[in-house]
């Protein structure tokens, strides 16, 4: 058995650990979910939800990987002194989405690549709106430039990985993040200087319930499940990395804190620069592809903002990635006891493979349905987010509730109404509220 790699220290994990949960969740989906929803209620809804189903979750996963200082399957037997264990099916449900999900995440990554790359290029600049439109749609229809691009995130991901964890995840995430704050907070700063930021701080944070649905409060619930990296085992493994004497609660505030507060800024920035134009909030997911871009074009600086903004993005999504590459590299690194080069190595050709029918899905196989009309594309997302990952969320949140003594938990949270708060979530208010999630799912 070789010696477990661990973090530097908190700070570092502290890093990487809010590169794993800050991604195109923050960024790209909340700003327009709590633009369809409403925003300011959906956004107060979004924060209960945080504390009461996101916070116990992550946690928990924190736990159970420190704990057992093992990958997200093997976590499970360990903790309960078992050499095979059921709930190690919370780990094999992460490993499986996360498989499914880094194949199309990474076509999205590459997608951001290119948009990266036209804003770099100027390629924004004397267009007009439809031609700038046209951009998403050129690149859906190329079904060699998403795989070339696809490639290029992935082979991104995969020299980041390679690496291991101090010379690879976390020697880039110190490189990554501070260079992705940098470039939110200068946005921030350009946000506050244009007409439409009044506006977008009155949308984000006035209390209006006339477009918050049953629906807008379960995807509430669903979406402060997602943005923390939750079910997928990235955090169990992170946290399995993580030295045994490191305070687990307060680092898990921390992470949650930051986290949403991206998520809160991004909806500033993209808000402001869409009601400074008069556009509709609620533009649904094309609003970073096809809306900012015409409105980048628009503005003034908007060049050096579109640079500014898909380089974010990109940081984002790569610091997201690796950390999804991570659970599948550390479960077969350890279990297979292949070395960390040929188990990267081997995993990301899959992986590549397996995302082409991702980056065909908008053209070539268009028109081939999977099931209910869904390419492979909308499946994989479909599977993972509905099913895979809550299911997965659901287990280990049972496991964390009941099965760990409490006097096991209180070492580690000495504080008890954050005691009491993190085990009645974990046992009841989160079992509840994915399990909704779940059947409206199904219904």
């Amino acid at each position: 058995m070789q010696k477990r790699s661990h973090w530097s220290n908190r700070l570092a994990f502290i890093i990487v650990a809010i590169g794993s949960a800050v991604g195109l969740g923050n960024i790209w989906k909340f700003p327009y979910i709590a633009g369809e929803n409403g925003g300011g209620a959906f956004v107060l809804v979004y924060l209960f939800c945080i504390l009461l189903i996101g916070l116990p979750i992550f946690v928990a996963e924190l736990y159970i990987g420190q704990k057992a200082q093992h990958n997200a399957i093997t976590s499970f037997a360990i903790l309960e002194k078992k050499e095979k264990s059921l709930w190690s099916m919370a780990g094999w449900f992460g490993l499986i989405s996360a498989f499914l999900i880094l194949s199309f995440y990474s076509v999205v990554g590459g997608w951001i690549i290119d948009y990266f790359y036209q804003s770099v290029s100027l390629n924004f600049a004397d267009k007009s709106d439809e031609q700038i439109r046209m951009m998403m749609t050129n690149l859906f229809s190329s079904p060699g430039k998403q795989i070339f691009f696809h490639f290029v995130f992935m082979s991104l991901t995969f020299g980041i990985v390679i690496g291991g964890i101090s010379q690879g995840i976390e020697k880039w995430s110190k490189i990554l993040m501070p260079l992705f704050f940098i470039l939110l907070t200068g946005l921030l700063i350009y946000s506050i200087t244009t007409p439409g930021f009044q506006s977008a701080v009155e949308f984000l944070f006035s209390f209006n319930t006339s477009k918050l649905t049953a629906s807008g409060i379960l995807e509430a619930v669903g979406h402060s499940f997602f943005t923390m990296s939750l079910g997928m085992g990235a955090i169990i493994t992170y946290g399995s990395y993580l030295s045994p004497k490191e305070n687990l609660f307060g680092t898990a505030v921390i992470i949650g804190f930051m986290d949403t507060l991206v998520a809160l800024i991004s909806g500033l920035i993209i808000f402001s620069v869409v009601f400074s134009y008069g556009f509709d909030p609620a533009s649904g997911p094309t609003l970073m592809f096809q809306t900012l871009p015409v409105l980048f074009a628009k503005s003034a600086m908007g060049q050096i903002v579109a640079m500014a903004f898909f380089g974010l993005v990109l940081f984002a999504a790569l610091t997201s990635a690796v950390s999804l590459l991570e659970v599948i590299v550390s479960y077969f690194h350890e279990s297979l006891e292949w070395n960390r080069k040929k188990t990267t190595t081997i995993f990301c050709l899959i992986l590549f493979s397996l995302g082409i029918l991702s980056a065909l899905s908008t053209n070539i196989l268009a028109e081939f349905w999977v099931y209910k009309k869904m390419t492979f594309f909308d499946f994989f997302d479909h599977i993972t987010s509905h099913y895979l990952l809550p299911i997965g969320g659901l287990i280990i949140s049972l496991f964390f509730g009941w099965k760990i003594p409490n006097e096991n938990i209180a070492a580690v949270i000495k504080n008890k109404f954050s005691l009491n708060l993190i085990v009645w979530s974990a046992r009841l208010i989160a079992p509840i509220g994915i399990a909704a999630m779940i059947i409206n799912s199904l219904l």
